[in-house]
């Protein structure tokens, strides 16, 4: 592993909040601060076939916007056929979700970029089997986390209550992201300033941007908003 390589977490407060779509804004931003910069999605639930392969649709949204694409078997070890809770869907299959698999396919992603931001599945406790979950695999890979709270009615509480999960899991909130995702929500502004004095408070956690709802989708453009530059720092004193 390099020894000047770097990883972070990306997490969100459910589903459906626009993980994918900040992964890849870092993705970019990244690439934009001169970063060898690849994304891992270890489980990815609900797949398609296009010219003999099996695609996800978030998977190949992080291949697009890294300037590193890794192997399919690394950068996705689980992708699973069908749109469901992925511990469902696995014991359908007979799969395994094995957290050390997916340990050593970040160790091996690692080893071809600067930077690997690795996408949960979900929310932060998902489950992986009956009895572990992607709070699990977080910590095991042991990596700070980027939160992204989508903002709608509910994301104060979703927010804090993850950020405690986080937290109670030994692990390092570098930072979060609000992404409005209702673009006529009344008093986004407060909520979104609520979150950011608890989690700063609560757990050092500074607010890396605000991204309004792009219509259409602009990971690019979501990068410019973002504080790349704190984020790089806040990962160099988590080593």
């Amino acid at each position: 592993m390099s020894t000047t390589a770097r990883s972070l977490f990306v997490t969100g407060t459910d589903t459906e909040i626009g993980k994918t779509f900040v992964s890849c804004a870092l993705l970019h931003g990244f690439a934009d601060a001169g970063l060898r910069a690849a994304a891992m999605k270890p489980v990815a639930a609900g797949a398609f076939e296009r010219d003999g392969q099996w695609h996800n649709e978030d998977a190949d949204a992080l291949d697009a916007a890294a300037n590193v694409v890794l192997p399919p078997e690394i950068r996705t070890p689980y992708l699973l056929k069908a749109p469901a809770a992925p511990h469902i869907v696995a014991a359908q299959v007979g799969v395994t979700l094995d957290i050390a698999h997916i340990v050593d396919c970040h160790r091996k992603a690692m080893q071809r970029a600067d930077i690997v931001v690795v996408e949960g599945v979900g929310g932060f406790r998902v489950p992986l089997d009956d009895t572990s979950d992607t709070a699990d695999l977080a910590h095991a890979l042991g990596l700070p986390v980027v939160l992204v709270v989508g903002v709608r009615l509910g994301c104060i509480n979703h927010a804090l209550l993850t950020a405690d999960a986080i937290a109670k899991s030994g692990l390092v909130i570098a930072g979060w992201v609000a992404n409005r995702i209702e673009a006529d929500m009344r008093f986004a502004e407060e909520n979104i300033d609520t979150v950011r004095s608890r989690l700063a408070r609560e757990h050092h956690a500074p607010l890396l941007g605000s991204l309004p709802r792009f219509s259409p989708a602009s990971p690019r453009g979501a990068a410019s908003r973002l504080d790349i530059s704190t984020l790089l720092r806040t990962l160099r004193e988590t080593r």
